[in-house]
Parts: structure tokens; sequence; C-alpha cells
């Protein structure tokens, strides 16, 4: 009776092991089951799937647009890209004076602006413009083999054909034009940035029909001032056409970005692009290495000394990075721009894009946005690996990890030493210095552990400066589309143009009215100071409303205002009106600034075509209906703090762009 006890006591055991294992394997089951499909639903837009629904369902519906955070601007909407002629503009001979072809240097915002320079030097001259070079992406880069240096970039062919009534452009030069060059017997200048256009009818176009070909050496970013006399405001308007009609980038760019754009709006709800402008350079060149506190400063500290040296820079090195910054001079940290934006009163999970191909510090520096804004993304979350490098092409692969370790010495060696270190007694040896680990010496920066000279640029190095021209092209296609864009750092003063002012100058020629952020970093800087000697984290409704205040007319007309003051006396291409724009009569008389030498900088703009005003009737009527149904939650959203705007779909989640499982690329490093 024992036995049969104790065996259905086993029996027993047995049965619920067996039903705990059916269990185990039912819930692993469910498990993969439900992971399975928040892959499948997370990946939806990389794999091929239909996402239109998504994209184009009526916002109503998914989300609850604010239209104090995303606009429109009403004050506005009257501004209207218009850069035809407006004169007598005769189309270009083919018997000209002679040939330009030019060398540019630099990045992605200085190749943008000289290539508007050249074209309208060009037609100056009444000369034939040679395809410039851009040397960023010449093949001596290590780039495919698959583009020339503009190709790279742009589609030549759209250029050319798109500037046939303004200029003759022709891909290279005449075989015996050619041979003179080979031989060095081009005349080749350097023009400042701010050369005049009496410069160049009185010191160049002699040379040019003597010798039929001169060469332009461009390094700062263009070549011709950028105000001109009200004689040439036909030449404005052609700087306008190229930059913002013929220079598009080539197709497989357009593609990537306009996807980009598509996968960002996949949620239902607008996003914001956001550039934090930390560029080395531009931190040097103010004085900003105080910023950081670990190795960054030292490389900001040596680039300002290279500055001073060679003339760029006439100022101190040691110069206060908090003076500076007060005086709205430094860009601003990227925790700064969260605490606005939160002020301002977008929620957590707005989708912010974060721009630029270069941000000193590395992601670090992006953590704390991060956590105020969960969806928070870049190229790198946005794209896959492969679909990126698609875009550079086939390229002969360079050593991945250039670094070589010194030889380690064998015991007998040190031994060997010791007994050779001179007569005894004898000093103890010295301490051994602090080891330099791999991942120190294998970023960009490893030079400054061991030198006190930046070494010359590695094929490594150089192939990443012409991967920063695609990378800067896709932000800047994404920064273009978005619904909102906030700049860390504009209007320098240095005189070089910048990424966040072309971009603001062409969202002001395409659609003046969206929301375009120009904050004063000094007033922004005499708020922090103000919240940094709170003791409290959370700011006071009072300083909210200073920063909504504040914030809100920067992308306004007052705003704008201030930005023609500014901007276009450094860079046309920042502020293109009243040129480049034509304005649609309304009940509202737009204020009229002045420079101060006296031109029209805004509301001198002429009226707009009359088939232009019957298209914009039309879509002012659709866009009162959607704003009526709109405008109720307006001031509930804008006074709610910290409370996210609400969805019809209880059941939405966080957006899927933070949640993508592809390759990261390697700027994801927090040491990068």
């Amino acid at each position: 009776m024992k036995m049969v006890f104790i065996s259905k006591i086993k029996w027993i055991a047995l049965f619920v092991l067996m039903l705990s294992m059916v269990s185990l394997v039912v819930h692993l089951s469910i498990t993969r089951l439900s992971g399975a499909y928040s892959m499948q639903s997370t990946l939806m837009p990389f794999n091929g799937f239909d996402f239109t629904a998504s994209v184009f369902a009526p916002q109503s519906d998914r989300f609850v647009r604010n239209m104090k955070l995303w606009g429109p601007v009403i004050s506005l909407k009257s501004l209207q890209p218009y850069a035809n002629p407006r004169s007598n503009y005769p189309v270009p001979d083919e018997r000209n004076n002679g040939y330009i072809y030019a060398k540019i240097f630099g990045g992605f915002e200085k190749i943008r602006s000289s290539i508007c320079d050249l074209v309208t030097i060009s037609r100056l001259l009444n000369a034939t413009l040679v395809i410039p070079e851009i040397q960023e992406s010449l093949q001596s880069k290590g780039i495919s083999y698959k583009f020339k240096s503009f190709s790279y970039l742009f589609d030549e062919d759209q250029f050319i054909a798109s500037l046939k009534n303004d200029v003759n452009i022709v891909k290279s030069l005449p075989e015996n034009l050619k041979a003179s060059r080979r031989r060095n017997e081009v005349r080749t200048y350097k023009p400042k940035r701010s050369a005049s256009p009496n410069f160049y009818v009185k010191e160049i176009l002699p040379v040019l029909k003597k010798s039929k070909v001169i060469g332009l050496v461009l390094h700062d970013g263009g070549c011709l001032q950028s105000i001109l006399p009200p004689s040439m405001s036909e030449f404005q308007r052609l700087r306008c056409r190229v930059a913002f009609h013929a220079l598009k980038f080539r197709r497989e760019i357009q593609m990537a970005g306009q996807l980009m754009v598509q996968r960002l709006r996949a949620s239902g709800q607008p996003f914001l692009a956001f550039h934090p402008g930390l560029v080395r350079n531009i931190l040097a060149y103010h004085g900003c290495a105080e910023l950081f506190q670990d190795v960054h400063t030292e490389l900001i500290q040596y680039r300002r000394a290279q500055m001073i040296k060679q003339g760029i820079l006439n100022g101190e090195l040691g110069a206060g990075s908090h003076i500076h910054r007060d005086n709205g001079s430094c860009p601003l940290m990227p925790e700064e721009v969260g605490l606005l934006l939160q002020a301002m009163g977008y929620p957590n999970r707005t989708v912010i894009y974060v721009a630029g191909s270069e941000t000193f510090g590395g992601q670090r520096v992006l953590i704390p946005l991060r956590a105020m804004f969960s969806n928070t993304v870049d190229r790198t979350r946005v794209c896959t690996k492969q679909e990126l490098s698609d875009l550079v092409g086939p390229e002969t692969p360079l050593p991945l990890n250039p670094f070589q370790p010194p030889p380690t010495k064998s015991e007998e060696q040190l031994k060997e030493e010791w007994n050779m270190a001179g007569p005894r007694p004898r000093p103890l040896p010295p301490p051994p210095d602090r080891p330099i680990y791999q991942h120190e010496k294998e970023g960009w920066y490893g030079w400054i552990t061991e030198s006190d000279t930046e070494p010359d640029p590695s094929p490594v190095d150089l192939r990443m400066q012409a991967h920063r021209l695609l990378w800067d092209a896709l932000d800047y296609i994404v920064s273009v589309e978005a619904d909102a864009f906030f700049p860390g750092f504009h209007n320098d003063g240095s005189g070089w143009p910048d990424f966040s002012s072309l971009v603001m100058g062409q969202r002001l020629y395409e659609s003046a009215s969206s929301i375009t952020y120009r904050p004063d970093r000094r007033v922004l800087a005499e708020l922090f100071n103000i919240t940094r000697d709170n003791m409290y984290y959370h700011h006071n409704y009072s300083w909210k409303l200073s920063v909504r205040e504040h914030l809100s007319k920067s992308s306004s007309e007052d705003g704008l205002i201030r930005q023609s003051l500014l901007s276009k006396p450094t860079t046309f291409l920042s502020h293109p009106l009243p040129e480049c724009s034509c304005r649609i009569p309304s009940a509202e008389v737009p204020k009229q600034v002045k420079g101060h030498d006296g031109r029209l900088l805004y509301g001198g703009e002429d009226e707009c075509p009359t088939w232009m005003k019957h298209s914009q009737e039309d879509t002012h009527l659709e866009s009162e209906v959607a704003e009526d149904g709109s405008n109720g939650n307006n001031e509930l959203e804008y006074e709610n703090d910290g409370v996210e705007q609400q969805e019809s779909d209880d059941n939405a989640v966080k957006s899927s762009l933070t949640q993508l499982p592809v390759d990261q690329d390697d700027e994801w490093d927090p040491n990068d």
C-alpha cells in the first residue's frame, strides 16, 4: 500500500512537471509571435510595406495640430516665392567673352553659396561657366568612380538645363584651353568673399577678353558681395533661381531625402528639425571651448590658435567662453534647446530630427535632449546602413583599424635595459606613464594624447569629409521640408555661410509662413542665467512665458525683420527678400524695414501676378476650413505645460522611430 501511494505521488509530480513545460512553451510562443509582430510593424517603412495610409491619413484623426506650435504664421502667409525675371532679360549668346572655371574648397554650406556666386559672375561678365570642381569630392578623396566632383552632390544635366536662359554652362573646357591650363598659362584669381561687381568688370573682364579663359579659386564660401546695387536686382533673382531651382541634388539623394521625410511623418504627427551648429571651426572662432570639459576643449583651443596664427581671427587664445556665451556668440547646447522646446509646450513625444553631419562632442552631448524628447532621431535611425551605403556607391575598401600598438618588450630586454642604466646605487625607476588605450587613439582626435601637432588627414579622414557632403544634403532636404525648424546657431557674424542660415533662407523663400524659429541667443542667455540661479529644476511660470514670448516673436514678422538686419549683409541666400518674393494683397499693411544704406530689406516686395493670386485664393479657402476645426483647442493645448497633446486613437503608442532595430552607424559611439 505504501509503494502504491509513493508511485501515485510520482505520477502526480510528473503530471505537474509536464503541465509546467507546456505552459512555458505556450508563453514562449506567444512572446515570439508578439515580438515578430512588433518587429514587423517597426520595420514597416524599411521593408517596402504599404504605409501610405499612415502617412497621408487625415491629421485630425490622428493628431490634434497645435497651430501655435506648428503654424502657419498668419502675418507671413501673403509672401510667395517669385524669382522670375521682371524686366528686359536677354538670353545669353554662345559667342561671349570666354570661359570661367573654378575650384571650390570647403564644406556643404560654402559649396552651395559659392556656386550661386559663380553663376551670377558668369552672367555679369557674359562668360561661359564650366561645371565647378568641388574639391571635397574629387577622386583623390577616395570616393566612388561613378561620380565626378560636381555630380557627387548635384544633378549636372538639371543644373545646365535649368539655367539655359541665364548662363551658358558646359561640362569641360575646349581641348585647346585644357592644354593651356595644363601648361599653367591660365590666369587664376582668389577673390574675396565680399568682392564687388566693379572688381570683376575692371580687373577680370579685360583679362578674360584677352585670354578667353580665367580660373577662380574659392575658399570663403563666396566670391561676390551679398547686397548688390538696386540696378542689379535681376542678378539677385538669378542667385535665387540657382539656389532654389537649379541646384537639385542627384536623383538618389532626392529620393532618399523624401523617403526620410515620409518616415518621419509616418506616425501621423508633424516633426521638428533641429541643427545644433556645434562645429569645431565655429566653436574655435568664437572662443567657446569651455562649453566642453574634456578633450574637445583642447581640440577647440588648438584650432583657435591656428586661426590666430593664420590671421583669420584677431583675438586672444584664452578667451572666456562665458562672456562670449552671454554675448550670443556661442551655439545653444542641446539641453538648452530641449528646455526651450518644453517651455514652448512641445510634448515629450514630439519627433525631433537632429540635422548636421558634424556634431562636435558626438552623441554624448545629445543625451540630455534625448532624455527630454524620446523621439529624437537622426539619419542613422531613419535610414538603414545599407541605404546610406547605396548613396556612397562602390568604393575601394580602406583598412578599418589603422591603429598599430607599439611592440611589447620581452622580460630579457627589460632586464638588459636595467643592467645598463648606469653605475650603482641607482635611483628607483620612474613610475610608468598612464597607459594609452586603443579606443583613445582610434578616433580622429587621438593625436592629441601624444602630440602637439595635428597630423595630416588620413585616407579615412578624406573619405569621411566627402561622405559628410552627402549627409548634409540629406539633412538639408529634411530640414527644409520639416514642419518646424530650430537653429542651434546662425548669424554668427563671421560672414561664412552656415547650414542653418541657408535652410532658413530656403524655408523663407518656399513657405514663409512655416514655423522657423530665429532666436536671439543673447536674450536666451539672459533667460538661462536667471534660471541657473534658481534652486528648483522646474522653471516658474513667468520664465516660461518669457521664453514663449521671445520664441513666438522670433518665428513671426518681428523675428524676420531682425533677421533681415543681421543676416542679409553677410549672406544673401539667408534672407532673399524683397528681390525673390512677391506679396498677395491683404488687409494688413506690412512693415517696411530699411538697412543702414537706406535700401528696403522687408516690406518692399512686388505684387504677385494675377495667376498666383487666384491659386492662392483657392488654397486659402481650404486652409480656413482646416484652421476652424483646430483653433478651438489651441489655447488649451498651449497652456497645459507638460501634458501631451491628445490623439483620437487611445491605443496610440510611442513613435516607432525610436525603436528601429537597424544597424547603427559608427557615429553613435558616445566617445565620437
